[in-house]
């Protein structure tokens, strides 16, 4: 090529239009690199055209286009519209799109990476952590009694499931009155539980009303414990207050004297497993006219928790709320201190009962949430079964583990669980995301959007209509009584029949494929070793 044909190449088409700046950059529409998540299909041989799909579909993802079509990009995998098909003709599964294989890079990372690029914001979720970190109640399986310690049939022998939640004195005092005795020592305020399964904290305004009321119902149905969260108390789950732990929370919304004494009991709100050292946040979307009135803030403003309560940093400063909310409550209510799962949990629960707390509640970093932000839910905290082992450890040699009781949370799935969690040293379990998903939940950890198909975790009357409280309790008290069931016929095979016989008893648990350093912070010894 000659030197004046490639000059005329390089040189730069001449417009009559001003020279742009060389400094700027034109920026096309950014792409969307990450496909959706889900692929939404419909056999349409067997689709009878009944738009039953379009109407259960909270996320506006399907549309009627002379057949339904979907938006798979706002698909979240609820399976809504794919349970209510009344041709079964609707399947919902993973996008096949397959990217490249990288060691470090997961298509998980790569995808929020994306996000972040594309939105600037920081990622939320709700639930627990969903990471694949070992799940320690799998690798701990449970003594049985064989020849020369018989085991007991419940069929025919009284098995024991109530527990009792407060502080405990070291002995008591007993006197003769006539034929009978009569207590001579005085005790704290306790609570009485049929089973030592609880429902966990969920606040009005994180998750509907109707869930909440479902929650409710069950809970006084049972003679067990619901949790108001730190939204306050609706009028309509009022009536059920005398089964309900009230919170008292950073934000303190809804919190007065006559809150405080509404319930069986109080819990101060420090932390949460799945966000620990963080506040809340519920999106001004959510707030309702109802939920602004029981948490008594304006309507559409977002309601936000302070990370810390701004009147405690100190154990010093925790003990003078408790004892403010015993003055408060004339002394007759236990209260109940929550806090994350972390690595030095020992230590505050210590220091917590010392400062008067009746009830520990420890929150494992699995523990559910309506929104917390993705890096804060799945690397920050400690597995429950470890928070479990040390703190029951720890209140045992310093010689007042009998002053408060022990709630685990965070990540209880089954009858095994608790189980298990009462043996390596709590008082009581508290359940959430099962809860929930006896209620419907089908884990697609969109909480915070306030879109939820099912109706639980929505403030939309459209949406939250679909939930009838009646069913959905009769659901909660039937899982909780199949689980109280297996729950018996555990301690038949242990050989006790009190669940309070069992509580901290380690030496009847094994761990399996378990490090030696994690046997020994748990206080179980490896499987194939006896007594």
């Amino acid at each position: 090529m000659m030197m004046k044909e490639r000059d005329l190449l390089l040189e730069e088409p001449q417009t009559e239009e001003a020279e742009e700046p060389l400094h700027e950059v034109r920026v096309a529409t950014t792409p969307v690199y990450y496909p959706p998540e889900f692929r939404w299909t419909n056999d349409q041989e067997r689709c009878a055209r009944c738009k039953r799909c379009i109407h259960q579909c909270g996320w506006k993802a399907l549309r009627w286009e002379g057949r339904v079509v979907a938006d798979d990009s706002k698909c979240v995998g609820c399976h809504r519209c794919e349970a209510f098909c009344p041709e079964r003709c609707i399947t919902i599964l993973p996008n096949p799109q397959a990217f490249k294989e990288h060691g470090l890079w997961s298509v998980g990372h790569r995808r929020n990476l994306w996000k972040q690029a594309e939105t600037g914001g920081v990622l939320l979720a709700g639930m627990g952590n969903d990471l694949p970190y070992q799940v320690l109640w799998d690798h701990l399986v449970l003594d049985a009694c064989q020849v020369t310690n018989p085991s007991i049939d419940p069929a025919r022998e009284p098995m024991e499931l109530r527990t009792h939640l407060g502080r405990k004195p070291e002995a008591v005092e007993v006197r003769q009155n006539g034929d009978g005795f009569e207590l001579v020592t005085a005790l704290e305020p306790g609570i009485e539980l049929s089973t030592p399964i609880v429902f966990a904290a969920m606040s009005y305004g994180s998750i509907s009303l109707p869930a909440q009321k479902s929650i409710a119902m069950a809970a006084c149905e049972l003679g067990t414990l619901w949790n108001t969260g730190e939204g306050g108390l609706h009028d309509e789950v009022r009536p059920f207050a005398n089964r309900a732990i009230v919170q008292c929370a950073s934000g303190r919304f809804g919190v007065d004297v006559d809150y405080l004494n509404s319930g069986a009991g109080v819990e101060i709100k420090i932390g949460q497993g799945a966000k620990p050292g963080i506040g809340g946040h519920l999106p001004g979307e959510k707030v309702s006219q109802d939920v602004s009135e029981t948490r008594m803030i304006p309507v559409g403003s977002d309601a936000l928790s302070p990370a810390p309560q701004h009147d405690i940093y100190s154990i010093e400063d925790l003990r003078q709320l408790i004892f403010a909310i015993k003055e408060a409550t004339n002394y007759e209510k236990p209260v109940s201190v929550k806090i994350a799962a972390v690595h030095n949990v020992a230590a505050i629960a210590s220091g917590m009962v010392r400062a008067g707390a009746d009830i520990l509640y420890l929150d494992g970093f699995r523990g559910g949430t309506g929104a917390a932000p993705t890096t804060i839910r799945d690397h920050f905290g400690i597995p429950i079964e470890i928070a479990i082992a040390v703190v029951d450890q720890r209140l045992r040699d310093e010689g007042i583990r009998n002053q408060a009781s022990i709630i685990a949370a965070g990540g209880i799935r089954s009858s095994a669980d608790v189980a298990k969690a009462i043996t390596l040293g709590a008082d009581a379990v508290a359940i959430g995301t099962a809860a929930l998903m006896a209620l419907g939940c089908t884990l697609c950890q969109k909480c915070y959007t306030g879109r939820c198909s099912w109706g639980i975790t929505t403030q939309d009357p459209q949406l939250t209509r679909r939930l009838d409280p009646n069913v959905g309790a009769q659901r909660l008290v039937n899982l909780v009584k199949a689980w109280s069931e297996e729950l018996e016929e555990m301690l038949g095979a242990l050989g006790v029949n009190s669940i309070e016989s069992l509580r901290g008893s380690r030496e009847r648990l094994r761990g399996i494929q378990l490090d030696r350093t994690t046997l020994e912070v748990l206080g179980v010894k490896p499987a194939g070793v006896g007594a």
